[in-house]
């Protein structure tokens, strides 16, 4: 009698201690929202540095130090990208012709490149007329390749501005300020 009283013990337990689990189809259909953004940074990287380039005259210098195999002799090097606008180039250009000035009062601590890849004075006290016409000058000039290069890599100028910013940060000469990232994400002023 105890094994018959445990055996229908267990075969309830069984029964009555299963789940059901009833699948069925949503009367809508799933709908997926799915964002999905294609990075462009590698060809703004390309672009920033052909522009970059021709503002500190290192243009042309990598070819000029000749081939690097023997395989490069024999075989000539073909690029399929695409040139820089020619207002690009004449932008980057006067770049170039204001860049000793521009370093000078960076190292002066008179203007600093902040997060948005422009220009500052951070010293009001230091700037004088021709001062605030030279960031005024190159300001116009980066804002031209930023529209530029967002208009060709189909993005918006605030992405080109962030990518241009690190850039500018790094080439920026010892005891330049720049509007740098801190710990909390905010910005501030530091000296490099």
């Amino acid at each position: 009698m105890k094994k018959i009283s445990i055996a229908l013990f267990v075969s309830l337990l069984i029964m009555f201690g299963c789940a059901r689990v009833r699948v069925e189809a949503p009367k809508e259909p799933i709908k997926l929202d799915v964002s999905m953004r294609i990075d462009v940074y590698q060809h703004v990287q390309k672009d920033i540095d052909a522009i970059e380039d021709i503002v500190s005259g290192s243009a042309g210098q990598s070819a000029a130090s000749g081939p690097q195999s023997r395989l490069q002799f024999f075989t000539g090097i073909a690029y399929a990208e695409e040139e820089l606008d020619p207002s690009v180039k004449d932008a980057a250009l006067r770049r170039k012709d204001r860049l000793p000035a521009l370093q000078a009062a960076m190292q002066q601590g008179i203007i600093g490149e902040n997060k948005s890849g422009l220009v500052t004075v951070v010293n009001q006290a230091a700037a004088d007329a021709s001062v605030q016409s030279l960031v005024n000058e190159e300001n116009n000039d980066r804002m031209m390749i930023y529209q530029a290069l967002a208009a060709k890599n189909n993005t918006s100028v605030a992405d080109i501005q962030s990518v241009y910013a690190s850039r500018l940060h790094n080439d920026a000469p010892s005891g330049a300020f720049i509007e740098a990232r801190t710990g909390s994400g905010s910005f501030e002023w530091k000296r490099k």
